[in-house]
């Protein structure tokens, strides 16, 4: 009896590395689907963003800048913004935009 006892914990330890893989892959899937897919799906929404500017638009930049798009230069990736009531003139790399406060119609 006791002979057979010592067999059977002898075979739970092989059983105990495929648990312990098991649960690395667990967490790494958790891991995943909880930060790393989020992310990336935000990353395409921000690009996509950056990419449907339009001259007329009214954005923030990261910084907090308000202003209006007067001019898209597309070979540099910049965007040139008027900012208050003076006009001012502002050259803007298009990953610094942060978002855009005018509303398109997308005809689909």
């Amino acid at each position: 009896m006791l002979r057979m006892n010592f067999l059977l914990v002898g075979g739970g330890a092989g059983n105990s590395l495929w648990m312990t893989i098991i649960y690395m892959l667990l967490i790494v899937g958790v891991f995943y689907f909880l930060l790393m897919r989020p992310q990336q799906k935000k990353k395409k929404q921000e690009e996509k963003m950056r990419n449907n500017v339009q001259v007329g638009d009214n954005i923030t930049t990261i910084g907090g800048i308000e202003g209006r798009v007067v001019g898209i230069k597309d070979d540099t990736n910049t965007l040139i913004i008027e900012t208050g009531t003076d006009r001012a003139k502002i050259k803007i790399k298009k990953w610094a935009l942060g978002s855009i406060e005018t509303v398109h119609d997308e005809a689909e």
